[in-house]
């Protein structure tokens, strides 16, 4: 294998990002602006973005604390709720407020308590949507007590899925940080309107690593991750050059004391270390050649927009993630704090 010191491609695109609000956004846009051309931003909020007017505000907020030269593209999303109309949908999309919608049921990650309980009361807004070409992108668990946990994405595709795929054929939907070989296999062998993302931390990790040894508050993550078998599947997905799926490193800050507790919150804050846990995957795999694809080619592909015209080059020379993030009084541990990465941005 030929020992490759410099790649240079088409600057990438996060396509889900958790911003947050206040004091965490700042660093967020400063940090995703940085590796990334367009992100697809997440509505969880405290306050979910559920109409056209908070979805202007958060989008205003986003540009202005980008630098005055920046180029970055914030794509933002509306949190679909029981009480979403299509004719708001509608409109917001046609001016370009929201790219997307976002589908959570109710209470299955951080922030979806005002999520759906049941599919079958937005079947006007997906009607709608698949009318007039909007993505609609899912949390793809089910939340069901007797449904075990490591089981929840795997059933999600069985029992809501299949349905919402034979109910809604045109509709663009995005299976979004799919954690399993069933949500991979599902993807690969559906229509040309089913894509998934991907995450570096369920590239990375397996639940052993989170379990083994103790329990790792900042591996937790919804969907929580899986089995080797299912790691291995999701490695095999991104390396095979099919170009259903894209990059979406789903980081999600959380405070540390929100995450160090009795009841810790879900989610991993990997901006910092997402693109180079992406090139050492695909280099271990021997598939740097469709790193670019994954990154930069396969999402505006399915999302029908253009190729970015910047480019990013990365450099193999050792570099570490900083331990903790400070805000203000408060801070944020970052995925592999303190680890030492192969691969530089130049």
């Amino acid at each position: 294998m030929v020992d490759v010191k410099k790649i240079t491609i088409i600057k990438p695109d996060d396509w889900h990002v958790h911003f947050r609000s206040g004091k965490i956004l700042q660093k967020m846009v400063k940090y995703t602006s940085q590796f990334y051309q367009r992100a697809m931003i997440m509505p969880n909020l405290k306050n979910p973005i559920t109409t056209i007017q908070s979805g202007e505000d958060y989008k205003k907020n986003i540009v202005n604390l980008l630098k005055k030269n920046s180029t970055f593209k914030p794509l933002i999303t509306c949190y679909l709720t029981e009480d979403t109309k299509p004719n708001d949908i509608e409109y917001a999309f046609y001016k370009k407020v929201f790219f997307a919608a976002k589908l959570y049921f109710r209470n299955s990650t951080s922030y979806s308590k005002s999520g759906i309980t049941n599919i079958n009361t937005i079947n006007l807004v997906l009607d709608r949507m698949q009318k007039i070409g909007m993505p609609l992108l899912i949390h793809g668990e089910i939340l069901d007590k007797n449904v075990d946990i490591f089981d929840r994405e795997k059933v999600f595709i069985n029992t809501v899925l299949v349905k919402l795929q034979e109910n809604f054929p045109q509709l663009k939907i995005v299976l979004e940080h799919i954690s399993t070989k069933d949500a991979v296999n599902f993807v690969k062998f559906s229509n040309n309107n089913i894509a998934a993302t991907i995450t570096p931390h369920h590239l990375l990790y397996n639940r052993n690593d989170m379990l083994r040894t103790g329990i790792k508050p900042h591996l937790y993550c919804f969907p929580i991750l899986k089995s080797k078998i299912h790691q291995n599947a999701l490695k095999k997905a991104i390396t095979s050059g099919n170009k259903k799926f894209f990059l979406g490193t789903d980081s999600a800050p959380h405070y540390v004391h929100r995450k160090e507790s009795n009841c810790g919150s879900a989610g991993i804050f990997n901006t910092l270390s997402s693109l180079s846990i992406y090139i050492e995957i695909f280099e271990k795999m021997r598939a740097l050649n469709h790193f670019e694809s994954f990154c930069s080619k396969n999402g505006p592909l399915f999302y029908s927009l253009p190729e970015n015209k910047s480019t990013i080059t990365f450099i193999k020379r050792k570099w570490k993630i900083p331990k903790e993030i400070v805000i203000g009084r408060k801070k944020i541990i970052p995925f592999l704090a303190g680890k030492t990465m192969k691969w530089a941005i130049k």
